[in-house]
């Protein structure tokens, strides 16, 4: 997601006209697997970006956001910075999920 900002952003893109602009303003947004891309300042500022746009209506529109990690809430702020950390603390509610890989079950069947 953030490459595809990125590339549109500086005119790289050839069919992602609009993307950021779909994303802050899309009724429900789902981040998946928030953590696994290599973070760096801009990838950061870009999140905070999209989560305080969406949060604070920003946008003019009602929008949901549902993000999917494995990170801890500490781990978060300490990979994406306290400024995002808080928003997501304070703004959404934290579900965990319990339980084996449905991935790891699955190839342990196939062996």
């Amino acid at each position: 997601m953030f490459d595809e900002i990125f590339d549109e952003k500086y005119g790289k893109a050839i069919d992602n006209i609009g993307l950021e602009k779909n994303i802050l303003t899309c009724d429900l947004l789902i981040i998946d697997d928030l953590g696994t891309e290599k973070v760096s300042d801009n990838k950061i500022e870009e999140l905070f970006n999209i989560i305080n746009t969406r949060l604070l209506n920003q946008n003019h529109k009602i929008t949901k956001t549902i993000i999917s990690t494995n990170l801890t809430a500490q781990e978060i702020v300490n990979l994406y910075t306290l400024r995002i950390g808080s928003r997501l603390a304070g703004s959404y509610r934290f579900l965990r999920f319990f339980g084996d890989d449905i991935r790891l079950k699955k190839g342990k069947k196939e062996i």
